[in-house]
């Protein structure tokens, strides 16, 4: 994704001391006057995403964005989101968040076009990759 965007990356150093618990440990790279952009696979507490977006703040980092693709969200996990200083959060619905869980700073975006057209690629023969490529390359 750093590449894509022509970005430097910075990566965050978490220790799991424990299941659902988190410890940033540091910030490898810059993230000074830098807007950052956390990407994560799944969330569920969101106790990690918060800790790390709190500590890229605390580095110097000038705004923090945060996406992920499970939006699992269980617990504390939107409050902590609500209090933290992740401007935006940007998650798929291949888990379909409930009213009470979408918040103003919470924007859901829909991953149906992208599994329908691997749907029918796959019926059709076709590569699956070209799907990943051309969304972001900006190709039809």
């Amino acid at each position: 994704m750093a590449e894509f965007l022509e970005a430097p990356i910075a990566i965050i150093d978490k220790r799991r001391p424990r299941a659902n618990v988190a410890e940033i440990m540091n910030i490898i790279g810059d993230v000074k006057g830098k807007r950052c952009i956390m990407i994560d696979d799944m969330i569920d507490t969101a106790g990690t995403i918060t800790l790390g977006a709190q500590a890229l703040i605390d580095a110097g980092a000038k705004e923090v964005y945060a996406s992920c693709t499970h939006p699992v969200l269980s617990g504390p996990a939107i409050e902590r989101i609500a209090n933290s200083p992740i401007k935006q959060f940007v998650v798929t619905d291949s888990i379909q968040l409930p009213e009470e869980k979408q918040i103003d700073k919470l924007k859901q975006i829909s991953v149906g076009p992208l599994i329908g057209d691997a749907i029918k690629r796959i019926y059709e023969n076709k590569p699956v990759s070209p799907l990943f490529h051309n969304r972001f390359h900006g190709a039809e």
